[in-house]
Parts: C-alpha cells; structure tokens; sequence
C-alpha cells in the first residue's frame, strides 16, 4: 500500500530522485559525451489552438524555433493527405501521431490515415471504457488487463498495417489499487512487448510521485518515445485529472523535474523520439513562447 507522503517529503524524495539516481558510471560517460537530445521534437497539441487558425503559419513557426521533428495530435481539420502536406512544405518530420478515437470500431480508418500521414508509430492513451468496474467504481486490475488485451489485438492489427502501436501515459494510471499495484504496471506486464511499445510521459509520472528512470529499468526495450514536460510544484502527489487537482503547466526548468538524468536514461533504454509538451492553460506566457523556451532549454541542456 502506498502510504500519503507530506509535502516536504515528496519534493525532498522527489529532487534527489531526479537529480541523483543515473546509469551506471561509464555508460553515463559515454552518453553525455553527445547531446541529450539529438533532436528535439515537439508533440504539437502544444500549439493546438494556433494550428487551428492557420496550420501552414504555425508549422513555419515550429519549424523556425528550431524543432525539426514532431509528433501530431490530429489533423486541425486538414485530411491527413492535407496535413502531412503541410509538415513537408513546412520542412517538418512526423514520425509519430496520437488518435483518439481508438475503441470506436474498426482502427482501418485509422491506419489508413497514419499510412498517409507517413508516420512509423500509432498513439493512444486510456480507452474511455475501460474507466470503470462492474460496480461503477474506478478501474481496477481487472479492468488494465482487459484494455491490455484489447491493446494486444489492436498492435496486432497496427502491425499489420505497417505500423507499431505504442501507448502514453498520463498520471491516473498510477493511482494504487492496493496491495502495492498500480494500473499502469498491470497493463504494461500483460501487453505484448512486441506488439505495444510506450511513450513515458515523464512529467505525467513525476506528478503522481513515480520516477521515469526506475521504469526505463524496469521495462527494458518498451518505451521508444517520451513526452518531457514540467509543472509548478505541487503539495503530494496527483493521480487524478480533475481540473482543480492538475498540476500547473510551465515551461521547462521553470518547475521543479530535473531532466538530465532521465534523459540520460531514457537514451540508454533505446528511446528514439524525444518531445517537449506543454498543456493548457498557458499563464504569463502564449504557446508559441512557451514552445520557444522549451526548445532553448533541451538546447542547452543537450550541451
């Protein structure tokens, strides 16, 4: 059973997780001889609303901050053919996109689009209706092994499609369900490995008081993308998504996750696509210069 930590505790325990714990000695050695990040990629719900506006405008924008990769959260009302044009005029690559519509019937619709959207990777995060038990209460193990199995017959169908399916996190997954087991580990352990990579959302997992590092260890050869985002310190830990228990978004290095070390796990753990993420509501900033200093920020990190 995970026991409430105080606030103290969990930003103490928190920092000298995240700026201690590291890879072995000489691996660290040899991975910081190069950049942390090769090339920083940005999930572009980030800019969202601005995509919406003007799609060619905004790609432009991104790709003269510095981002060369990102990573799609639809199609901002553009067909994919229409979108993947977009990214090509705009010198952008797209290797990885989110759907959300996964559990809605037959994916061929889906990966139809991802084919032409050219990307290698398929995203989902939560199914909506694995969110409650029998009873109406929360998910339990029953229910992370259920979409486990559902995502095992949908990487099937992706891999057939040319494709590999890959699942991102969020902080709810974390929640306990008792006797020391959290969702996110029971879907994980009953996924085929094959067939379902991840993405670490790190920030997501840091909020519900959990280390990416210890599961770059843990799951060797899963995660192949992460989401790297940060987030006003909070009292404890957060596994829920309610408006008014979601940590704040800022912009990186403005809050408390220290991101070296897990960059430097994550690359040790074959990680291939890195993207910064931030979500609404921006404060004191708009979404273009929060995208402009999160880009500044793994620039100098990567140095």
């Amino acid at each position: 059973m995970i026991k409430p930590i105080s606030r103290r505790s969990f930003m103490r325990t928190s920092a000298a997780t995240l700026a201690g714990i590291s890879v072995s000695g000489s691996l660290t050695k040899s991975l910081q001889a190069e950049p942390l990040v090769n090339y920083p990629g940005i999930q572009l719900y980030t800019v969202d609303k601005e995509l919406k506006a003007d799609v060619p405008k905004t790609l432009k924008i991104i790709h003269d901050i510095g981002y060369k990769e990102v990573e799609g959260a639809g199609f901002a009302g553009l067909s994919a053919k229409q979108f993947r044009a977009a990214l090509d005029d705009a010198g952008l690559k797209c290797n990885s996109t989110h759907f959300f519509n996964f559990g809605d019937g037959d994916p061929s619709a889906i990966f139809e689009d991802a084919n032409t959207l050219g990307v290698r990777y398929v995203v989902s995060s939560f199914i909506g209706k694995f969110g409650r038990n029998h009873e109406g209460g929360e998910a339990g193990a029953e229910e992370y092994k259920a979409m486990a199995d559902f995502f095992n017959q949908l990487g099937t169908s992706a891999k057939k499609a040319g494709l590999q399916l890959a699942y991102h996190n969020h902080n709810t997954e974390f929640r306990d369900l008792g006797q020391g087991k959290v969702g996110y580990d029971v879907f994980v352990e009953n996924t085929d490995a094959a067939l379902v990579k991840l993405e670490l959302d790190c920030g997501w997992m840091v909020a519900a008081g959990h280390n990416p590092i210890d599961y770059f260890k843990r799951y060797p050869n899963r995660y192949r993308m992460v989401h790297i985002k940060d987030f006003a310190p909070t009292a404890q830990p957060s596994t829920s998504l309610k408006r008014s228990e979601v940590p704040q978004g800022v912009v990186l290095g403005t809050g408390y996750i220290k991101y070296s070390p897990i960059l430097i796990a994550a690359k040790a753990a074959g990680v291939e696509h890195f993207f910064v993420e931030q979500e609404p509501p921006f404060i004191g900033t708009t979404a273009v210069e929060a995208a402009t200093k999160d880009y500044q920020y793994l620039v100098a990190l990567s140095r």
